[in-house]
């Protein structure tokens, strides 16, 4: 820990009215011997059949976690948190570690890590303040998320503060030293981490049950990663409206600006705009949508999304992890429902070029998910991507059970 971070936890500490004396070894025996612990499995098995290459992909891979928060003492808590992936079987896929370069990736590389690591304050009305290694995840994780489809998840070593004003308000401020990727615990290429310079700031207000508003503004500065600083500003509106009886009427609207930050070399500016309603019963509902990124088909200018959990967007065959200097345009249709026991989706996607008129292709993506009493569940997942103008046909299928204690 850095000495001006120490020393913020020292006033912090005097500030919550926590002293040396008699009784604080008693205190801090009982916050640790109370805590929680928590335990989970995640097997997963992931084929890839991608044109690309010769020969498929195939991963079998087992996520352990173990985790540990103490009871608060004084408002003051501490939670550890242990990832650790394995690969039952035979390396027959590119992990960005292992070596295999004649198959294609399933980024879910072997190791160990300290997943959280940090110190909590909930002492003040409304307030939170977390110090170390964290999760950070804002809104939809558009923008800043912790890709938590993949094996090892993104973690932040960061200062956050949350703050609630009432019932409809509250802000949210962080700043990130690191970003803990998904490629680690090992380095390499693509590097496990992002040295980072970078401040995140969310202003949330929900004046009326029909609608919620979120501004953010993210300045991301990467040392070692330059090209990938950004300034994005933006406005998100979601709301939903009763149709009468049952069915409902949802929406949501966002508009962000991009520009260069820090020491990114090129000087640029891009759109990011989203348009989608829904309309549906508890037990059904249809989404269409419509989600631009911009781009100017020269290298570098696109719109830039670094910190996303971008499994979420976009397709799950994961073919526009990077903007395409053209930029995207994705046109997609949802249907997903609850039916015999499980959580269905159907969602199709079409795909196209922001700038120019290039045909990137069409997606079919299709899941079913099973919960199996309080701490079981079982997913199959499929996801078909026909290629036009960008990449090549994919088809990606998973078979994965969790179970959390």
């Amino acid at each position: 820990m850095s000495t001006r971070l120490a020393l913020g936890v020292s006033l912090l500490l005097g500030s919550a009215g926590i002293a040396l004396g008699g009784s604080l070894t008693e205190d801090l025996a009982a916050a640790a011997t109370e805590g929680t612990t928590t335990l989970a499995f995640r097997y997963r098995i992931e084929t890839v059949d991608e044109d690309a290459f010769e020969r498929d992909a195939f991963a079998s891979t087992l996520r352990s976690r173990l985790g540990y928060a103490t009871r608060p003492l004084h408002g003051w808590s501490l939670a550890v948190e242990l990832d650790d992936v394995r690969h039952l079987g035979s390396d027959r896929y590119a992990d960005t570690r292992n070596g295999v370069t004649d198959r294609p990736q399933v980024v879910d590389p072997e190791g160990t890590d300290l997943n959280v690591a940090m110190l909590r304050y909930t002492g003040g009305t409304g307030t939170e303040l977390r110090l170390g290694r964290q999760r950070i995840e804002r809104v939809n994780q558009r923008f800043v998320g912790g890709v938590g489809w993949r094996q090892n998840e993104q973690t932040y070593d960061a200062i956050s503060l949350t703050r609630a004003f009432g019932k409809e308000a509250h802000a949210s401020l962080a700043w990130v030293g690191q970003v803990n990727r998904i490629h680690g615990p090992d380095d390499g290429i693509p590097p496990a981490d992002l040295d980072s310079n970078s401040q995140l700031l969310d202003l949330d207000w929900t004046p009326d049950p029909r609608i919620a508003l979120n501004a953010y503004a993210y300045l991301m500065d990467f040392d070692n990663a330059d090209a990938l600083s950004n300034r994005t500003l933006g406005l998100r509106a979601t709301g939903s409206q009763s149709l009468g009886g049952e069915w409902k009427l949802g929406y949501a609207a966002e508009f962000a600006r991009q520009a260069d930050h820090g020491d990114n070399p090129v000087d640029y500016a891009a759109n990011y705009t989203l348009l989608e309603v829904s309309v549906g019963l508890p037990r059904l509902a249809l989404r269409l949508g419509h989600e631009v990124l911009e781009g100017d088909s020269t290298a570098g200018r696109a719109f830039r999304t670094p910190l996303a959990s971008l499994h979420l967007f976009q397709g799950w065959a994961d073919k526009f992890l990077t903007t395409p200097n053209a930029g995207v345009e994705d046109l997609y249709v949802a249907v997903n429902g609850k039916l015999i026991g499980a959580d269905w989706l159907l969602r199709l996607h079409d795909f196209r070029a922001e700038a120019g008129d290039g045909d990137w292709g069409r997606e079919i993506d299709a899941s079913a998910s099973w919960p199996i009493g309080k701490h079981y569940t079982v997913l199959l997942k499929a996801a078909s991507f026909d290629a036009e103008d960008l990449a090549t046909d994919t088809t990606k299928l998973w078979l994965m059970a969790t179970a959390s204690f």
